[in-house]
């Protein structure tokens, strides 16, 4: 991904803070150099200094077929927003457009035992809905092994960690307050959570 240094992400935690907070990722792939891709609720853990990320594919996916053994890219970007030129002082502007997105590289390794998956959808589980799983415990261990059944789970390693956050960094103080007061005024609450990302970057 291209990243000029002024949209370089602040650092790995914030990062990661990022990938928790939109977590609806695009795993892609490429099948005899065509493009492949699905959109899944990702989990995103850190062991050792490495991050970890697993989610599961329905088993009619083709593409859980694709995965195994071979680089993976997973985009997790949620907030966006237009940027009007009437934020500049100066009419010899153009517009543009603020955005997050994180790119995260590894190689993927399917989850072969059924333990293996049940302890992904539990912490799956747990993860966007704690509430639910006292009814899960409680459903039939048939009905779970036929779930399970019906999943590709798998985690990749991450090797190479991208992240981009382009928030009118190279605008003035005044043009970003401009940006800032505008966005925050939005019905739309993409536009506003840009908004709160870049008063954020005043912080640091």
């Amino acid at each position: 991904m291209y990243i000029p240094k002024f949209n370089a992400f602040p650092d790995k935690n914030e990062v990661i803070s990022f990938m928790r907070k939109y977590s609806f990722g695009t795993v892609i792939t490429s099948v005899d150099n065509l493009p492949v891709a699905t959109h899944l609720p990702f989990l995103i853990e850190e062991k050792d200094n490495q991050v970890m990320i697993s989610s599961h594919f329905a088993k009619a996916n083709p593409q859980a077929l694709d995965v195994d053994g071979i680089a993976n890219l997973v985009i997790f970007t949620e907030p966006h927003a237009y940027i009007s030129p009437k934020n500049y002082p100066k009419e010899a502007e153009v517009p543009t457009w603020n955005y997050i997105a994180v790119h995260a590289y590894g190689k993927a390794r399917l989850l072969e035992t059924e333990d293996e998956n049940l302890s992904l959808l539990k912490h799956t589980i747990n993860t966007y809905e704690p509430e639910y799983f006292k009814q899960w415990k409680k459903l039939p261990q048939e009905f779970k092994s036929k779930m399970i059944k019906g999943i590709v789970g798998f985690e990749i390693v991450v090797t190479d960690l991208q992240a981009k956050s382009k928030l009118s960094q190279n605008r003035s103080g005044v043009e970003k307050e401009n940006i800032i007061h505008s966005l925050s005024k939005s019905p739309f609450e993409s536009e506003r959570e840009i908004a709160k990302y870049m008063a954020s970057l005043k912080k640091h």
